[in-house]
């Protein structure tokens, strides 16, 4: 048996006893108290079974547990004690979650069955887990592509909200940053709904008809819509809902939350949509950071603070104009890029990766790129 796993218990004469036992048959580790098997599944993890006594001094078994679930929720946890009344069985099921109650003296081969079960029970959460991610990220991908290909306008206001969202998000440390990166490649989603001419005029400031507004409008509440039905999306969902909704509690939608209590992500992505309108509208970066600084109640204030420390590391990117042969990866397109029939392959911002480039070798005879590409290219050391 090749997974990890924890036995705890303060009889050291217990987990010596565990040791001679299994150590030809488990890999495992041992800790003498709750705290210290805390620690060893914050270091040494993933564990896939955790066999914990019930009497410990300090923190019990079922106190153990319940943080231990916190900690690695994938983990199966079990509870070995000598004290099998009802009460305390019910407490270890409804704190601690816990897939086995066994109790002591315990035979080496039931102990033993009730391990490779928990095994297996942890191998099926874990591939469910990988499952769930790998469809998720498929979906990312084909939502991404489908607006890339429909609307290059739209993807490329994305691919650069994706850039500065992210880069505020490790600096202000938030938590499920993947959340926020997903919210922000998909935030204009919606726009499929537009064409490309009007989401120009909008973001170099000229003025749209009444329809064009509506439809724009509009667009957040599609997004959402859309990705509501997709398991694990209901927070991306939310934040891009909220994706136009002011820190003192103003604008779209009609809830009545304000300030911190709007989502932390549409908070994030609220400053960098009107960042990349300034931008567009030939503001330089440090200046749209001021002007949105002058808008008091808008925004909020952290997230225009750690905005400010990422524009200051634009710095760490050189200009160049090179042949669609010599892109790289992590490029930024400083420009828009188009085929010479005129058609617009990608918009400025978008960060150059290999499907992008392979896009480019496809399009280099028939029709053709227009050539040199105006990108960013990172200096040595910059994120």
């Amino acid at each position: 048996m090749d997974a990890k796993i924890l036995f705890v218990d303060d009889d050291t004469n217990i987990l010596d006893g565990f040791r001679r036992q299994y150590k030809r048959t488990l890999a495992m580790e041992t800790a003498e108290s709750g705290s210290e098997a805390l620690e060893l599944l914050k270091h040494n993890g993933p564990f896939s079974v955790i066999v914990s006594d019930l009497r410990m001094p300090g923190m019990d078994g079922i106190q153990f547990l319940s943080r231990a679930r916190e900690t690695a929720p994938e983990t199966v946890r079990m509870l070995l004690t000598g004290y099998a009344d009802l009460e305390t069985a019910v407490d270890a099921v409804n704190q601690g979650n816990i897939f086995r109650f066994l109790t002591k003296p315990c035979k080496a081969e039931d102990l033993l069955q009730a391990i490779s079960d928990g095994v297996r029970q942890y191998s099926l959460i874990t591939a469910e887990r990988v499952l769930l991610e790998n469809t998720l990220r498929g979906c990312v991908r084909v939502l991404s592509e489908i607006l890339q290909l429909v609307n290059p306008e739209a993807f490329g206001r994305a691919s650069r909200i994706r850039h500065y969202a992210r880069a505020i998000g490790k600096r202000m440390r938030v938590a499920n940053l993947w959340q926020l990166d997903t919210a922000a490649s998909l935030s204009q989603i919606g726009c499929v709904i537009l064409p490309q001419d009007t989401l120009k005029k909008l973001y170099v400031g000229q003025e749209l008809t009444g329809e064009e507004e509506q439809l724009f409008a509009m667009h957040p509440f599609i997004a959402s819509d859309l990705l509501a039905h997709i398991p694990k999306m209901e927070t991306i969902s939310e934040i891009i809902a909220f994706q136009q909704k002011n820190f003192d509690g103003s604008g779209a939608p009609s809830d009545p939350r304000s300030g911190e209590e709007i989502p932390q992500g549409a908070r994030v992505l609220r400053v960098v949509l009107d960042f990349d309108t300034l931008v567009a509208r030939e503001h330089d970066k440090v200046g749209a950071v001021e002007q949105l600084k002058a808008r008091p109640g808008l925004y909020d204030p952290l997230v225009l603070s750690a905005l400010a420390e990422v524009v200051k590391t634009e710095t760490m990117f050189t200009k160049a104009h090179l042949g669609a042969s010599e892109l790289r990866d992590g490029m930024v397109l400083s420009e828009d890029v188009f085929l010479q029939n005129g058609r617009m392959l990608a918009a400025r911002g978008y960060i150059v990766n290999l499907t992008f480039r392979e896009r480019l070798r496809s399009f280099s005879e028939n029709p053709g790129i227009k050539e040199p590409i105006a990108v960013l290219v990172p200096k040595e050391g910059s994120e």
